[in-house]
């Protein structure tokens, strides 16, 4: 895809605040799943991804990177009392304030995060950095870096480039016609640049299915660079 730096190309979501999710869905209907199949999946891996880094998950404080009008959080908020979510428009984070009452959300620049250096426990950005112009992706990196504390986890998920179906479904949906996707290899080396010592990494998401077989199978397969979607997680260095 071509490198999108232009402020006229960026997509405005406040566009879609009510159909956000409808989107989403007709753009992977051809796959046989739901969105919220793709989402679960995702935060049952940040979920077990933080209880073995961080221990006890009612403890720590945690924040969304681009978190929309919710979707996500929607999933997490039971678990993580003390979520923060942060957006850069008003609107899809006066929906995502409705949608979860229980999250503190914030918007924001789009540069720099609206909190304090060494402030939370775990930052994390679900398919969010495709969607930020690839000139401001270190910096993106480097401020969940930033507002972590030392020991602290960040991931970050994204499109796996190299799944044709991925790229089907990406040319599909209309609020990803800004979307600039990152290799695996990319993702890494942001993360390392942004001085985290990486501590897991994957590819995901081989099978739509919900069958624990599947989901087992999938835990033998995250060197395969065919996932639909793929992950990379550091912890900041104390």
């Amino acid at each position: 895809m071509p490198d999108n730096t232009e402020s006229e190309k960026q997509v405005s979501f406040d566009e879609y605040i009510e159909t956000y999710k409808t989107e989403i869905q007709d753009s992977i209907g051809f796959i046989g799943q739901d969105v919220d199949f793709f989402i679960e999946l995702k935060v049952d891996l940040l979920r077990d991804l933080a209880e073995k880094n961080l221990g006890s998950l009612n403890k720590i404080k945690a924040l969304d990177i681009g978190s929309g009008v919710g979707l996500v959080d929607r999933f997490l908020k039971s678990s993580i009392e003390n979520l923060y979510g942060v957006d850069v428009e008003n609107g899809v984070v006066e929906k995502a304030k409705q949608n979860n009452p229980e999250v503190i959300y914030n918007i924001y620049d789009g540069l720099k995060l609206p909190f304090e250096d060494n402030t939370f426990d775990l930052t994390f950005a679900i398919n969010v950095m495709h969607h930020v112009p690839p000139v401001h992706w270190r910096n993106f990196a480097g401020e969940m870096n930033r507002v972590l504390k030392p020991g602290g986890i960040a991931a970050v998920f994204e499109h796996n480039p190299l799944n044709p179906l991925t790229r089907i479904a990406v040319a599909r949906c209309e609020f990803d016609r800004d979307a600039v996707l990152l290799s695996h290899k990319t993702l890494k080396s942001l993360l390392n640049e942004a001085k985290f010592e990486m501590i897991k990494d994957a590819y995901i998401v081989f099978f739509p299915f919900k069958a624990k077989f599947f989901r087992n199978i999938e835990l033998g397969l995250g060197w395969l660079p065919f996932g639909a979607q793929h992950f990379a997680a550091g912890r900041k260095r104390k």
